[in-house]
Parts: C-alpha cells; sequence; structure tokens
C-alpha cells in the first residue's frame, strides 16, 4: 500500500531545499525511518511544529522509490518545546534520541521505542534530575538490546555480592580474585544507585548523593559507549 500510518519519535531533522525538511523517525513500526516533510518550514504550514525533535506523533505517510513522504502528523507527545527549552534537558534528549537510533538500526525495535516514548516524558515533566533520567535511560536501552550490566555477581566467577569493583569491559561488577588493572572502586551507593537507575526505582535514584551520581554516570557513560563501539556525539557535547 502507498499510503500508511506510523507512530513515531521524530529523533532529528534537516533541511531540505528552501521549504521542506528531512525528518529522522523512530516509529514503533518500522524501526528508524527517514521520511520528507514538504512545506514544514513555511509560516503557514499546518503541522511542522509537530515534526520537531522530541516530539511524538501519529503520522500518515505515502511510500516513494527513496524517501517516503509525510502527509499528515498528529501530536500523541508534545516533550519538544519541554526538552528544547531548557539546556540541560536538551542535552540529556539529544544523548537519548542518538542512542535509540543507533541501537534501532537493525529494524524494527518496539521495546526500544517504549523506552524512548517513556524517558522523553519523564525528561519533559521535570520531576526527576535530568542526569537520572539520562543514565536511566541509557542503562534500560542496553538491557533492552541484550546488554544488562551485572551489578549483583561478579561478572567472571559468579561469586555473589555486593561487589564494588567495576568492569565496564566484562560487563559489571567483578570480585577481588577476578579484579582487572585499571578499573575504578565504586561506592556502594553507586553501586545501588546503578541497580535503581537500572530497575527504574526513581526514589532510590533521587535519593542519592553527588559523589554517588557522578561516579554512576561515569560508569553508564562508559559502558554505552564500549557497547556501541564508537563515541556518542551528543554525550560529549559541553
Amino acid at each position: 500500500m502507498p499510503l500508511y500510518r506510523e507512530e513515531g519519535v521524530v529523533l532529528r531533522t534537516h533541511k531540505l531545499g528552501e521549504a521542506d525538511r528531512i525528518v529522522t523517525l523512530l516509529t514503533r513500526g518500522r524501526g528508524v525511518l527517514r521520511a520528507v516533510a514538504k512545506g514544514v518550514r513555511r509560516t503557514s504550514s499546518k503541522f511542522g511544529a509537530r515534526l520537531e525533535p522530541f516530539m511524538v506523533a501519529d503520522l500518515q505517510l505515502f511510500e516513494g522509490r527513496s524517501l517516503d513522504t509525510i502527509t499528515q502528523a498528529a501530536t500523541l507527545g508534545a516533550y519538544g518545546p519541554h526538552v528544547s527549552g531548557d539546556y540541560e534537558r536538551y542535552r540529556a534528549g539529544s544523548v537519548m534520541v542518538e542512542t535509540a537510533e543507533r541501537l534501532c538500526e537493525g529494524g524494527p525495535a518496539p521495546e526500544q521505542y517504549l523506552l524512548l516514548v517513556g524517558g522523553l516524558r519523564t525528561l519533559a515533566a521535570a520531576k526527576v534530575d535530568v542526569e537520572l533520567v539520562r543514565d536511566g535511560y541509557l542503562l534500560r536501552a542496553l538491557a533492552a538490546a541484550g546488554w544488562s550490566p551485572g551489578l549483583d555477581e561478579c561478572v567472571r566467577c559468579g561469586a555473589p555480592g555486593p561487589h564494588t569493583l567495576m568492569a565496564v569491559q566484562l560487563g559489571g561488577v567483578v570480585c577481588e580474585d577476578c579484579r582487572v588493572p585499571g578499573i575504578p572502586r565504586l561506592d556502594e551507593g553507586a553501586v545501588a544507585l546503578l541497580r535503581a537507575l537500572l530497575s527504574g526505582d526513581w526514589e532510590t535514584s533521587q535519593a542519592s548523593s553527588e559523589r554517588e551520581r557522578n561516579q554512576a554516570s561515569g560508569i553508564v557513560a562508559a559502558y554505552t559507549q564500549w557497547h556501541l563501539e564508537r563515541g556518542l556525539r551528543s554525550l560529549g557535547a559541553g
């Protein structure tokens, strides 16, 4: 069918010609999709604002030879203005959508789609600290992709924890006997924070100290970039 409907999150946009945009979306049913939105840069456009980054929309598209064309867009989640209107939220949102795009390059990933929508909803609501939302999303997105960090038992020998030595390259915590040279020792609270982020326990996460958050955030960044095999541009943006 040349016409079809999809639900999608706008990851990014690029200008095309004088009035059009190419919109990159993470869709529920088709994974990452690039489509043309004609005339959306004109002030008279009826749905240009619905196709800004971080927006969630119900879309009607027309299949094309190289790129499909968006013919209708109805807002399902108006997260764009709330995320883009605050610099720290914008930086966190940029990390999230870039990660989602990288993780979903291979095709449809409904769980990843739902994780991103939920993460952007929480980020836009501004009730949970920005770095916690970002790091919680990253850990859960990696877990959904098959890279859940081991935080309870030694990932090398299986010795029961608690352990505080974190070996990113091995996938989680290790015991003293399995220690790898150069790996960091975390505070017990930082490991507990990583567990809370992985399970979406915002109450425990919000109760963490600045030191614990800094330690956990460093591990999340390293763990994400290790598994994605190349750095995230948005994660390094200052």
